[in-house]
């Protein structure tokens, strides 16, 4: 989550963290670390157990209210600002990698063997376009929603979280049918 960091180093009165950049440094580290040990731990075994596509609706479905609490976050101060902010880093992480995980398992078995080279390709390169212009897009919205603190509706930050939680939320939308049909895969007979 790019925008973290310019969220996090925002002024309190812009509905920001005031985080120095070693604060943010320090979060990203844990948040770093949770995550790999998540990855090795716990992802393989759930995956195994719910499957790719459950694992990805379930990091999509959680991930909305927990982007909806990052805003009030910013509420809070001290020692239990910093357990709070480096808490919600992990889980958003972890369930930002397990959709990306398990969405690549998915396109895996969504193709023949013969054309899975083909499908990762179209895919990381359609991502590294976005990862491009995520940033820019952004910190643009982030720019806007400063300049909009005293707004009725979602003032400040809370617009941001809005729009990154429409975003996932119509990712989660695209996990059912019909937008995501599931291959009939032959079964295997046993001997």
């Amino acid at each position: 989550m790019q925008i973290f960091a310019l969220w996090a180093v925002s002024d309190k009165s812009y509905g920001g963290l005031s985080f120095s950049s070693q604060d943010v440094g320090e979060v990203l580290t844990i948040s770093g670390l949770g995550l790999l040990m998540f990855q090795l731990l716990l992802y393989p075994p759930m995956e195994r157990k719910l499957g790719p596509l459950m694992v990805t609706r379930l990091s999509a479905a959680v991930s909305i209210p927990l982007l909806a609490c990052f805003p009030f976050i910013a509420m809070l101060s001290g020692l239990v600002l910093h357990l709070v902010v480096n808490l919600a880093s992990i889980l958003r992480n972890t369930l930002s990698v397990s959709l990306v995980t398990g969405l690549f398992i998915l396109q895996n078995d969504a193709v023949a063997q013969s054309e899975r080279a083909a499908a990762n390709g179209i895919s990381l390169t359609a991502m590294s376009v976005f990862k491009a212009f995520g940033p820019a897009g952004g910190g643009a919205l982030f720019s806007w929603a400063q300049k909009r603190q005293v707004a009725a509706f979602l003032p400040g930050d809370q617009m941001v979280f809005f729009v990154l939680n429409l975003v996932q939320g119509i990712g989660l939308i695209l996990t059912f049918k019909p937008f995501l049909a599931q291959p009939n895969l032959p079964s295997v007979a046993s001997n």
